[in-house]
């Protein structure tokens, strides 16, 4: 599949995790989030590619190559939202592992869409939170959806498997479950 509507297709398919499964309470002072909380409310991540027609070109094509790099560009610096900063927070999403050993998880990417990262090019910086566990978190492997909580940070990090504009500090590292078929 070509690459750029692959990356097109994964922001516009990002499903909500929280609206279908029964979850757990947020830690007492932690507020839960949706995805949506973290991107600023007048930033479009496709404004500057609206006029583009993306069905006339292939990955061979200089200008989809060109295109692709842009919309890098502008999503690896995508803006904040500054009122997060330092907000106690409860937000779904997969994982993404970055350091792991014997112990448990270290440092990972929390992620609002499976396969992002891995299976297709990485969201917006700002819908990637790079998470580091208070305590090392075991037994979660990659994409395992989680509910984390913890104290979020608009600082950036740029790592090999994406650029992320929030950080972290997990007190918290649950399964996400999702309701059973009735």
């Amino acid at each position: 599949m070509k690459k750029w509507l692959t990356l097109l297709m994964a922001l516009a398919l990002a499903a909500p995790l929280a609206q279908a499964q029964d979850k757990p309470a947020a830690r007492p002072g932690h507020t839960e989030i949706t995805w949506d909380e973290l991107v600023p409310a007048d930033w479009d991540p496709l404004k500057q590619f609206k006029d583009m027609n993306f069905g006339v070109l292939s990955d061979a094509d200089p200008r989809a190559a060109e295109m692709l790099k842009k919309m890098r560009e502008v999503w690896d610096n995508a803006p904040v939202n500054n009122k997060m900063d330092g907000r106690a927070i409860r937000i779904p999403g997969y994982i993404v592992p970055l350091e792991e050993g014997k112990n448990g998880m270290t440092e990972f990417l929390l992620v609002p869409y499976f396969g992002a990262c891995i299976h297709s090019p990485p969201p917006p910086a700002n819908q990637i939170i790079h998470v580091k566990p208070k305590s090392p978190a075991k037994g979660f492997k990659s994409m395992d959806t989680v509910w984390v909580d913890g104290t979020l940070r608009t600082l950036r990090s740029d790592t090999f498997m994406g650029v992320s504009s929030y950080r972290m500090e997990a007190v918290g590292i649950e399964r996400y479950v999702e309701k059973p078929a009735k």
